[in-house]
């Protein structure tokens, strides 16, 4: 049984066939909803429920959501009567095709004592087309996934930039630290994901990133660069330790050769001798920025990071259409993500 979906405030609208998450539809009908990881870890897809019945389905269960102006997670839930609700529709992506591509490792450079900056080098004479910020999935051999940011933007792409954190235990981050090695095959999905730079607002922009974080920010910037966007720009990097601040150097650089580009790292375990910003990111933001109404703010890290910054930057007039957001740390054992 299909069911009608309305969006406001476009108006448009599509239907969903029996079982269908509401993105799925709206992908497969070319209505452009915005979302992350697609497993309903990160909340980038979190729209209002103004009218109609959802359900989600958690093992055998089904888990009903009916009250009005709650919110609901588009890539979980499946209408289950005519639905509307309230989404703030991505109207910059280009309709990119997704693509799966063998490529090769071409180069490895570990960048501090967890962080690993993998290079892949693209089939022959292919080329892959990405707005910077987008994400690409690692296919492993029995289906399952992994998701890294792109860390160049699009114009220099000969080669695909990662920056991958090793996880103790994780049996990817494991195989890329202990057995990855230079001209080896990995098979990747990309692009994905709705994070990318708004090119049509003249608002100045704070960016915050978190651990690796920092590699999807790193794209966009790049990509300012190259097409002259010289909009201020207010980079924060939250990381536990200055040794955590693996391309430091660069962000560095990128404040001294540009003038309308800040750089402010903020340490939450600092040692003695640290003169820098302490504690949390976004407090940090706050206190250099009480009044986050002129800016649009692009944010990357881990869901804690993501979620307690929310509110904070609302409660400090920021618009919350102007906030984009790319949860990194999503990847499950889901061979359907």
């Amino acid at each position: 049984m299909s069911f009608n979906v309305t969006v406001e405030p476009s108006g448009h609208t599509f239907t969903t066939e029996r079982g269908e998450s509401i993105l799925e539809a709206a992908d497969r009908q070319g209505v452009s909803l915005p979302y992350g990881c697609r497993n309903g870890a990160c909340g980038s897809c979190a729209s209002i429920l103004v009218s109609g019945t959802v359900i989600y389905l958690d093992g055998d269960e089904e888990l009903v959501c009916d009250k009005p102006e709650d919110y609901c997670l588009t890539c979980q839930a499946i209408p289950s009567s005519d639905i509307t609700i309230r989404a703030h529709e991505v109207e910059d992506e280009e309709d990119e095709e997704i693509r799966t591509l063998v490529c090769s490792v071409e180069q490895m450079d570990k960048l501090s004592h967890d962080v690993m900056r993998v290079y892949l080098r693209l089939p022959e004479n292919e080329r892959l087309k990405y707005l910077a910020g987008q994400y690409l999935d690692f296919i492993l051999e029995d289906g399952r996934r992994r998701a890294f940011s792109i860390a160049n933007a699009p114009h220099d792409d000969e080669l695909i930039e990662l920056h991958i954190r090793h996880v103790p235990g994780g049996e990817f981050t494991d195989y890329v630290f202990d057995q990855m090695q230079v001209g080896n095959e990995q098979k990747i999905a990309a692009p994905m994901g709705g994070f990318f730079l708004r090119e049509d607002s003249k608002r100045p922009m704070v960016f915050m990133a978190g651990g690796t974080g920092f590699a999807p920010l790193k794209a966009v910037i790049e990509h300012c660069f190259y097409i002259a966007d010289r909009r201020p720009i207010h980079l924060y990097w939250g990381v536990r330790s200055k040794q955590d601040l693996y391309l430091g150097t660069l962000a560095e650089a990128w404040a001294r050769a540009h003038p309308h580009l800040s750089f402010t790292p903020v340490l939450s375990e600092p040692d003695a001798d640290w003169q820098g910003e302490r504690g949390f990111v976004h407090e940090a933001v706050l206190r250099d920025h009480p009044d986050m109404s002129p800016f649009d703010l692009y944010m990357s890290g881990p869901p804690v990071m993501i979620f307690s910054a929310r509110d904070a930057f609302v409660e400090a007039g920021l618009d919350a259409n102007r906030m984009y957001s790319d949860v990194f740390e999503w990847a499950q054992d889901n061979p359907n993500k």
